[in-house]
């Protein structure tokens, strides 16, 4: 049942005549189907049924969900309500409710933010600038990843030669380029969008370094190999922005780095099961993403700001990594103005100690 709510109070901000009639006029869309206008209820429970209303910021849209307990689930619709008349005496004697829609998607154990950090900024290879969010004395680890870093390096600093073993480090740029080239011959130029996938395995030395002039930024993450998979020969796969697998619903754009969203699957293999997500919510846009309950997860924030885990929680900005609790799906809200921008990262844990999820 709900176990979460807030009791929201608004007033009608129409005009004064058309705010004394005496009834709304209605026009609501359930899943692409009209449905002719009708008269207005605030919220019933009988049956065991509960409507939940939601006026958005924007005058006379009210947004409803509806659901249901059903065998430990909660089947749920949406609706859209254009309001065309409608008394302010009618809006301020009644309670709009608000609740995670996590539990009306059926997410049994909807996941929450249990901690946050702040990806303070910091000096990194030669002259180049980090923030990085895992690896930091806050959170040195979260089983898997060993570190998340947001980097942004100009010429003439860079990574020069370093060298990494039994682990996997994944590159993704965000804007501009930088050019690879290990030990052993192997080079090319990662691109704006474009992602490598590096198994380190027994060992490799290679760098890093600005592919033009100005910023060039990107994340590179961390990920664990067990102990089966710390010497394997080193490996690369190597993908062009074009060919990341997309999706994009309802406001929600997704680039499927490795795992599964909306459907689609990346081509990714990871030998430490892994997902990497990059979402992009429209303003007013909400995404409910699966995850497997017995992964580590954690949200980083790349640009604008938005609401994680419960709709009643405080928005969240950029630069912010956030731990997920444990659960089997992530729903996040995006109630500002701008776009907001993150990735939703999780994988498998190599250990069962609670303390692999960073919150110790």
């Amino acid at each position: 049942m709900v176990t979460q709510s807030q009791n929201l109070f608004y007033q009608c901000e129409q005009d004064q005549t058309q705010c004394e009639q005496d009834h709304i006029n209605m026009m609501v869309t359930f899943g692409g189907h009209l449905i002719p206008p009708r008269r207005h209820h605030t919220r019933h429970h009988h049956q065991k049924t509960h409507t939940i209303y939601n006026i958005h910021p924007e005058p006379h849209i009210i947004s409803i969900t509806q659901f249901k307990p059903n065998n430990h689930m909660l089947l749920f619709r949406s609706a859209i309500i254009i309001i065309n008349h409608i008394k302010p005496q009618q809006i301020r004697n009644t309670k709009f409710v608000m609740t995670t829609v996590s539990e009306a998607v059926g997410f049994s154990a909807p996941r929450l933010v249990a901690k946050k950090v702040l990806a303070k900024s910091q000096s990194e290879g030669d002259g180049a600038v980090v923030r990085r969010s895992i690896g930091r004395p806050e959170l040195k680890s979260l089983d898997p990843f060993l570190m998340l870093d947001e980097f942004s390096v100009s010429p003439p600093a860079g990574f020069p030669d370093h060298p990494h073993r039994g682990f996997e480090t994944v590159t993704y740029m965000l804007e501009g380029a930088v050019t690879h080239q290990d030990f052993a011959g192997h080079k090319g130029t990662i691109r704006a969008g474009d992602v490598q996938w590096m198994t380190a395995g027994r060992g490799i030395v290679h760098s890093e370094m600005p592919a033009g002039p100005g910023a060039q930024k990107g994340l590179q993450l961390w990920v664990n190999l067990s102990a089966k998979d710390k010497m394997v020969e080193p490996n690369y796969q190597e993908l062009l922005s074009e060919d990341i697998k997309t999706a994009e619903k309802d406001g929600v754009k997704v680039k499927i780095i490795a795992g599964e969203s909306m459907g689609v699957k990346s081509p990714v293999y990871t030998r430490t099961p892994t997902m990497f997500l990059d979402f992009t919510l429209s303003p007013g846009a909400q995404m409910h993403q699966p995850i497997p309950e017995s992964w580590n997860s954690f949200v980083y924030v790349l640009e604008g700001e938005g609401v994680f885990g419960s709709i009643g929680s405080s928005p969240i900005s950029a630069h912010h990594v956030l731990v997920l609790s444990h659960g089997d799906g992530l729903s996040v809200w995006n109630n500002g103005s701008k776009p907001l921008r993150f990735v939703l990262i999780g994988g498998r844990p190599l250990t069962s100690q609670w303390s692999s999820m960073g919150l110790s």
